[in-house]
């Protein structure tokens, strides 16, 4: 079977340098490799989300010379993937909900730090703090049929303790430089989220269900993700996933030596091309080769 790449930007914002870092990546690994070269739609923040972006993520890819497979997988249309997914954690009993609001954890969290020090999760979060885990049935129950909002989280330690010793196999470089076979520490992140009331799915549930769905065998992408990895292993295992491979790349820079953000009109793909910067200028400001195959 041919290898299996994608590129899932979410249409929040335009696309900017380091995603076209991303995106020439893994069509140029997938060339060198004559695999496949998928593009996702990450879209199930209806909040953020605008059709407007998404179209500009159509236009700016072509203009980089990108070509993908066809249909474009949009999250926004599989929704129920991800409830059968979150369906199989509650019936392994690995998922509850919890009931507070943002304000309310960041309560808690300020009260144990008054005792000392709070644990962080590797994207410098605090874990989730709250009790939820304890409240009987009953209760759950009761604020679920009051229509008081929640979030799902994923029991951690339940989790690990079914999953035993994870690993995942890294190509790329981590932000320590880790390469090779990764040992999976996901209990750093405590009991994360994955989904809420309002949204039936979040990006750790969604990004393994989509990638399996797809056949994605090589998951190109920032070594900001890279920590996050650990959590998807673990839900790959949990719901008998198959497990890529993983190549975390090199973060494009602006400056300042800040990550880019979608923000950061300097470094917008639309600014640059209106300014007259060329495809083949993009990929020596993000450090590719020109033949496409670096």
């Amino acid at each position: 079977m041919p290898p299996v790449f994608r590129f899932a930007p979410s249409p929040n914002g335009y696309l900017h340098l380091g995603h076209a870092y991303s995106a020439l990546l893994n069509a140029d690994l997938a060339q060198r490799s004559d695999g496949q070269m998928l593009l996702r739609i990450e879209d199930i923040d209806p909040a953020r989300c605008r059709p407007e972006f998404e179209a500009a993520i159509y236009q700016d890819l072509g203009w980089l010379g990108i070509i993908w497979q066809q249909p474009v997988r949009r999250q926004s249309e599989h929704l129920a993937d991800y409830r059968a997914a979150l369906d199989r954690l509650r019936g392994l009993g690995l998922v509850y909900p919890s009931f507070e609001s943002r304000a309310e954890i960041a309560k808690l969290v300020a009260e144990r730090e008054a005792d000392g020090a709070w644990p962080r999760d590797p994207d410098g979060a605090p874990l989730y703090p709250g009790t939820a885990k304890q409240l009987p049935e009953s209760e759950r129950t009761r604020l679920t049929g009051q229509g008081v909002p929640y979030a799902l989280r994923l029991d951690m330690a339940a989790a690990v303790a079914r999953a035993g010793e994870l690993a995942w196999t890294e190509q790329g470089e981590g932000p320590l430089s880790e390469r090779g076979r990764i040992h999976a520490r996901p209990e750093a992140w405590g009991d994360v989220i994955l989904a809420r009331k309002e949204t039936p799915t979040s990006y750790h549930l969604s990004v393994v269900i989509d990638d399996a769905l797809q056949g994605v065998s090589e998951v190109v992408r920032g070594h900001d993700l890279f920590h996050a990895t650990s959590v998807h292993v673990l839900l790959q295992h949990l719901l008998g996933l198959r497990q890529p491979v993983y190549r975390h790349h090199r973060l494009i820079a602006d400056d300042a030596g800040h990550k880019l953000s979608k923000s950061t009109r300097a470094t917008g793909l639309r600014e640059l091309r209106a300014a007259g910067v060329t495809p083949a200028d993009i990929r020596r400001r993000v450090g590719l080769s020109q033949d496409r195959l670096s």
